[in-house]
């Protein structure tokens, strides 16, 4: 497979796309979905900030909008992408539904990874007289961080395959160079191009991850 001057240069072009569309939703995910995660454990029944009805709406939201297809979800929330960037396609406009739908999925793992602390050790640091914020950031988090890096290497492996979703709809990225020109234009080479770049950028990003959760586990 052998690629010209013009398709590397779109290669290129689409790459760096997707790396701005992955990387800014990453962030905004990260602070977004790890407090919601954080909310979600903290307001559960016998929890240092037990609240069942906050827990309950939170809850509701977070199964609503995981239950929506990414593929839906974008042409669903076209209203609110034109109101915050003023428009519904390109990089920049894929990042408000990518952002949605992260959050709430990083917000899940993030309390899945909270609720593997013993809850002796919360017992313990509340016998002490610890406040309701160092419990959380002295305990609860300090605990579950190597759970944590493998909620954001899977966040932003989940993210990949999201932003190349929205190539379908105009988005920019891998995704659309794909489809645009390896599916419309029947260049299977592009096609293969696309293909073996997300397999091997996934494969660094799990690779990356892996390594930061051996690390901090020893700790």
């Amino acid at each position: 497979m052998f690629l010209s001057a013009q398709q590397l240069h779109m290669l290129k072009d689409a790459s760096l796309q997707t790396l701005y569309m992955v990387s800014v939703t990453t962030v905004l995910t990260v602070l977004v979905g790890i407090p919601l995660g954080i909310l979600l454990v903290v307001t559960r029944k016998g929890h240092v900030l037990a609240n069942v009805w906050v827990n309950r709406v939170l809850g509701f939201v977070v199964n609503a909008t995981r239950s929506v297809p990414f593929p839906i979800f974008i042409v669903f929330v076209i209203p609110l992408t034109r109101f915050v960037v003023g428009t519904s396609i390109g990089p920049t406009a894929v990042i408000v539904p990518l952002t949605l739908a992260a959050f709430v999925f990083m917000a899940r793992l993030t309390e899945s990874c909270l609720l593997e602390v013993p809850h002796g050790v919360i017992e313990a640091a509340q016998s002490m007289g610890a406040s309701r914020l160092r419990i959380v950031f002295r305990v609860l988090l300090p605990e579950a961080l190597p759970g944590l890096v493998m909620a954001m290497t899977i966040t932003v492996v989940t993210l990949i395959g999201y932003s190349a979703m929205a190539g379908a709809v105009g988005g920019g990225g891998l995704g659309d160079l794909a489809i645009r020109y390896g599916y419309h234009r029947y260049q299977t080479d592009i096609m293969w191009a696309t293909v073996i770049l997300l397999v091997l950028v996934v494969q660094l990003v799990q690779s990356v991850g892996d390594s930061l959760v051996r690390k901090f586990s020893r700790r």
